[in-house]
């Protein structure tokens, strides 16, 4: 059976890394724990490195970390569907909000559920993905402040997220005025300006992060080393935190080229080929993990001399010579 593997001191590494560079700038930082799943022993050495505060999509994810470390802060961190209002309240201490409606559910749960929820209110800056219009932020702020049961934390912009857009100093910048307009107009303290993820460590480190941004999430940065501007890996980091070891379930000599009809593959796939390679066989070997469980352009396979083909339906196969079967993760996760 397909098991992953954790190096615990490459996770160390990497926490000690971003802490560092965090520390020496002001910031305050919390670890996006989306990939793993809810994993009680992986959520565990994030509580032994002392990570208190932890970032998820998933409810149950969230639960999971309130059961193992109760102290440690939960952030929901995508705008909650009106159905889930309730457990977000009671699993996450703060949510990521763009839509009012739903923050007033959330005062109404918080004050049923005698607790205290904090928010972050999102702001669009261009990816189009989540978040409130700029012109619109004055507005939505004062009929906030006015809800029982509701802390403002913060504000905060998701970029490279749904439309490639990168962050920049001028887009930050923007953000952290947005805060201050908002602080003078209503007299209130806002502690956190959110514009950071792993895709703007670059600029943190070199120096062209505005000094507003104040606030961190971070996933990939701290599970892959990812630079994302790059495509490389950060400075002093750690790319293969994770190992995935997968069983070979068949080994076969076969032709590198299919015969037949050609349609789309149950994925949606029609793989091309090259006439070239027709006459062509490879060793391919099937193994036990597939698409319901990774992306395998997300794969690195050990062996160079392997090359990852597209899964179809639950197994993977490998094609080229036979090797090891353990693959290590890309510095790509699977979305945020």
């Amino acid at each position: 059976m397909a098991y992953l593997k954790l190096y615990r001191s490459k996770l160390r590494n990497n926490h000690q890394v971003l802490s560092d560079w965090f520390a020496g700038n002001g910031i305050e930082w919390g670890v996006v724990t989306k990939l793993l799943c809810g994993n009680k022993t992986f959520l565990q050495e994030l509580v032994h490195l002392g990570v208190r505060e932890m970032h998820d999509t998933r409810i149950s994810n969230l639960r999971a970390i309130k059961s193992i470390a109760p102290d440690v802060q939960t952030v929901y961190i995508k705008p909650p569907a009106k159905r889930s209002l309730a457990s977000v309240v009671r699993y996450a201490d703060v949510s990521f909000n763009t839509d009012l409606s739903t923050i007033r559910g959330l005062s109404a749960e918080a004050v049923k559920q005698e607790r205290h929820h904090k928010v972050i209110i999102m702001v669009e800056m261009g990816d189009l993905r989540e978040g409130v219009m700029g012109e619109h932020l004055t507005d939505f702020y004062a009929q906030v402040f006015q809800l029982p049961g509701i802390e403002i934390i913060g504000l905060g912009t998701n970029l490279n997220c749904l439309n490639g857009i990168m962050p920049s100093a001028d887009k930050l910048i923007q953000l952290s005025l947005y805060k201050q307009l908002i602080e003078a107009r209503f007299g209130r303290v806002i502690p956190w300006v959110s514009g950071g993820t792993t895709v703007t460590v670059p600029l943190l480190l070199n120096k062209e992060l505005p000094k507003g941004v104040n606030h961190f999430r971070i996933g990939e940065a701290l599970f892959f080393g990812a630079d994302l501007f790059t495509g490389g890996v950060l400075p002093g980091m750690e790319p293969d935190v994770f190992e995935l070891f997968a069983e070979v379930i068949e080994l076969y000599e076969k032709p590198v080229v299919p015969t037949g009809v050609q349609m789309e593959n149950p994925s949606g796939h029609k793989p091309e080929f090259d006439d070239a390679d027709r006459d062509k066989t490879s060793y391919r070997a099937i193994i036990d993990v597939g698409l319901l469980d990774v992306q395998p352009r997300f794969l690195i396979p050990e062996d160079e001399r392997l090359t990852a083909s597209r899964p179809v339906r639950t197994c993977s196969s490998l094609t080229s010579v036979p090797a090891r079967t353990t693959t290590r993760s890309a510095t790509r996760s699977p979305s945020t």
